[in-house]
């Protein structure tokens, strides 16, 4: 999948105010992700080289004895990422996270401006940014597919407590974009990451939704390793 925006987004970005054309131009410009190489066709990566220290630190859940690690590439205006979080996650958690089966953590793959955008503000939440991932996904109806949509997005964060100024000035934090991006590039050039969500399971890649039903058969072999 290609992360150049679509036709439709790119009509819906030309709503941002000029306050943000400095913090999301870099990415319109840059979204294209870079090639993959030969890791693409590999249907697992070293967990070694997945767990090369990103240029922003991962938020881990779970004990990190686990036997099963779970790295999840996602875009916060991926709708199948957003089922996930609602649907899916909250077992996980509950089932082989809480019981220290499993550790997890979620990076960053944002496929347009947008998405780049919430994952900035996320990260501008500082220990909260597991709470504001949890809740943009809730609302991404509400704000990723609007006519304004960072207006819309601006009003949605207002909800937790971020006023404008903060909003605006994590919106334009070139540094923390710049991070974002080389997340997503290492993840496109040496994972052959081209579509969310994507898991990585103790390095095992897997590409689309998990089905609460297949859960079970899917982490059981690792625990028997």
């Amino acid at each position: 999948m290609s992360l150049t925006p679509s036709g439709a987004a790119r009509r819906r970005l030309l709503g941002l105010g000029a306050a943000f054309v400095f913090a999301l131009a870099p990415l319109a410009a840059s979204a294209q992700a870079p090639k993959p190489d030969a890791a693409e066709a590999a249907a697992k990566v070293p967990l070694d080289l997945l767990m090369a220290e990103p240029p922003l630190p991962d938020v881990w859940l779970g004990d990190p004895k686990a036997p099963v690690t779970i790295i999840e590439y996602a875009s916060m205006t991926c709708g199948h990422c957003a089922r996930f979080e609602e649907e899916v996650f909250p077992i996980i958690k509950k089932n082989y996270i809480d019981t220290g089966k499993v550790r997890y953590t979620m990076r960053e793959f944002p496929l347009d401006p947008l998405a780049a955008a919430a994952s900035m503000l996320a990260r501008c939440a500082g220990d909260k940014r597991e709470a504001m991932i949890e809740f943009l996904f809730a609302q991404q109806k509400n704000w990723a597919f609007v006519d304004k949509p960072v207006e819309a997005l601006r009003e949605t964060v207002k909800q937790t407590g971020m006023g404008s100024k903060e909003f605006e000035a994590c919106l334009n934090d070139q540094a923390l974009f710049d991070k974002i991006n080389q997340i997503r590039n290492t993840a496109a050039q040496k994972f052959g990451i081209t579509a969310t969500p994507t898991f990585f399971i103790n390095g095992d890649k897997r590409s689309g939704e998990i089905p609460p039903a297949d859960l079970d058969a899917l982490i059981a072999p690792y625990l028997k390793k």
